[in-house]
């Protein structure tokens, strides 16, 4: 992954434990920078500051966004967030030269201690391949070492001790063990290497295209560090990153993706770009069960459980695999992690738009999938012209005065749906499709009875999971193709579909406040649009209809954190302004 910091010079010691905190802070200059650090690890950003954007590029790999209101943006700094940096190959006096840089008063002296101390946790244990005794558990630290195999979580995992600084490990227990060393506090760096698995010979096929500088780069940082995952803003080409690594790897591969529609844009775009043909690639899902040199096996069918067991699961960990592509790594399910688990000697890389869990999983991906190889913001790629920009509007409604009443009354898990379901976005959505007539449009919502009178009221074709694949693969290259200019989808439609013509996305519901989600559905508009007649690239359109006053309107500001981090602004109008 390529420095995402700038070089501010001799700015910051290079050990900031060996400096004095009062000297420190004397000698630390205070600037009119746009950062506010404070001492409990959060990091306020004022967005109006001229360096702003530089400064929220500069933190992005190693702090976390939390609240991004209108003027100041809060950022935390976490251990998981540290160690990712520290594996991507940035160190602790990057991370505090960026800080001082951009820092308008004196960093808190512990502050900068923790960073590099808790930076300096990641590598201490490591795991390598002995000659003698397999795999091994190592450290140069003896305390370390002595306090990690005493405890508890790690029982079982390791086997006889070898010498004062090294442990024998179950082979079977790879990711355990680092699952539980992360959460112990002590994340191993992983050197045991990988088997080759069965090998088949993959190419890229560029006579008509060639990978993008960011794509190769994206490749190359994975390969050399052997696992992890890849960040890239939806239709930035993420499924030609994936092509890249099987091509490096020259190995049999399981894709594993979110739907059966996604199962096949992969085999489409393989066929297309590489040399493998459509015999080579097998399809594993609920409609057919293929087993091919590559595999593309969707999420669902694998954790399909019977009497106990993962049939379709165990079939296909049997096969020696030599890569492993998770698409949407982020939605991972817990059986496939624990497969994950299981195979550490395989290459994995894991592809996603964001690595925002909602169940606060991230150390799961981390540990198991690998760290974070390359991350490239989303303003980057769209600067560069390889995505679309995106103008992000909020339109407020306000409920009337029955729906108020009932909300009012209702049970707390029943107001979002009645806040989130109100008739009033039917009519906004109505009115946006209309000003935006000739231009392809998404309508996405949650509720399948809200879709269905959006679908009515709108006179458009509905796309929901009750929908055969048949019928949606017809739909979607109808409005591939033009044929169709609108059409109304739920969630099945947030993953891994190849829509380029979409231009406009109106949003009535959504999975409460999932960020993951909101960048999904932005991503649906961000392939490169028809330019206008001033030679600039049009922008897409995302509307996200809201409830004012209602857990609406509060999800809706968590959902938009994500995307706020990327640098996307979202614009407040009321309904009755439009």
């Amino acid at each position: 992954m390529r420095s995402l910091f700038p070089d501010p010079g001799n700015s910051a010691p290079a050990n900031p434990r060996s400096v004095g905190s009062d000297s420190y802070e004397k000698n630390t200059p205070m600037t009119d920078g746009p950062l506010i650090v404070q001492s409990d690890k959060t990091l306020l950003l004022e967005i109006d500051h001229e360096q702003a954007d530089a400064c929220r590029k500069a933190i992005a790999p190693f702090a976390e966004l939390e609240r991004s209101p209108e003027h100041i943006h809060t950022y935390r700094l976490t251990p998981l967030g540290l160690w990712n940096a520290r594996a991507a190959g940035h160190d602790a006096e990057q991370v505090v030269n960026v800080l001082l840089t951009f820092s308008r008063y004196a960093v808190p002296h512990a502050l900068l201690v923790d960073v590099a101390e808790t930076m300096d946790r990641y590598g201490r244990l490591r795991l390598d391949k002995h000659p003698v005794h397999g795999l091994v558990l190592s450290s140069v630290d003896k305390a370390v070492f002595e306090e990690v195999i005493r405890a508890k979580k790690v029982a079982g995992m390791i086997g006889e001790r070898i010498d004062a600084e090294s442990v024998v490990v179950h082979p079977s227990q790879r990711g355990n063990l680092k699952q539980a060393l992360l959460k112990l506090g002590w994340p191993a760096e992983d050197f045991a290497g990988y088997v080759d698995g069965e090998a088949h010979a993959i190419a890229l096929d560029e006579s008509e295209w060639t990978l993008r500088p960011y794509q190769r780069e994206a490749a190359d940082s994975f390969w050399h560090g052997g696992s992890g995952v890849v960040v890239l803003p939806c239709g930035a080409g993420k499924t030609l990153v994936g092509a890249a690594a099987m091509a490096q790897a020259q190995a049999t591969t399981l894709i594993l993706v979110t739907n059966t529609v996604s199962a096949r844009q992969w085999k489409s775009e393989l066929v297309r770009r590489t040399s493998l043909t459509e015999d080579e690639i097998g399809e594993y899902s609920g409609a057919k069960k293929e087993v091919k040199p590559v595999t593309i096996a969707t999420y669902q069918v694998l954790t399909m459980r019977r009497k106990g067991v993962y049939p379709h699961l165990e079939l296909l960990d049997a096969k020696d695999w030599g890569l492993i592509v998770y698409d949407e790594v982020h939605l991972l399910p817990a059986p496939i992690f624990r497969m994950t688990a299981d195979l550490q000697a395989r290459r994995r890389i894991g592809l996603t738009a964001t690595l925002v869990r909602e169940d606060g999983r991230e150390g799961d991906v981390f540990s198991l999938i690998g760290p974070k190889r390359y991350d490239a913001p989303w303003k980057d790629i769209e600067s560069q012209g390889w995505i679309a920009p995106a103008d992000c509007v909020e339109v407020r409604v306000t409920l009337p005065e029955g729906e108020r009443l009932a909300y009012a009354t209702a049970e707390p898990e029943e107001r979002y749906r009645l806040a989130a379901c109100t008739h009033a976005k039917v009519l906004i959505a109505e009115q946006l499709v209309k000003q935006h007539q000739g231009e392809p449009t998404l309508v996405i919502g949650q509720y399948l009875e809200q879709l269905d009178e959006l679908a009515e009221h709108l006179g458009a074709p509905v796309i929901k999971g009750e929908t055969s694949v048949k019928e949606r693969e017809r739909l979607y290259a109808g409005f591939r193709s033009g044929e169709i200019e609108l059409l109304v989808v739920s969630k099945v439609a947030n993953f891994s579909i190849d829509l380029p013509s979409a231009a406009v996305a109106i949003q009535v519901s959504g999975s409460f406040g999932s960020r993951q989600e909101e960048a999904q559905r932005l991503g649906r508009l961000l392939r490169p649009k028809e330019k206008a007649a001033d030679g600039t690239q049009k922008p897409a359109r995302f509307y996200t209809i809201v409830s004012r006053d209602t857990v609406d309107a509060d999800f809706a500001q968590n959902r938009q954190r994500f995307l706020a981090e990327q640098g996307y602004a979202y614009r407040i109008v009321d309904a009755a302004d439009l």
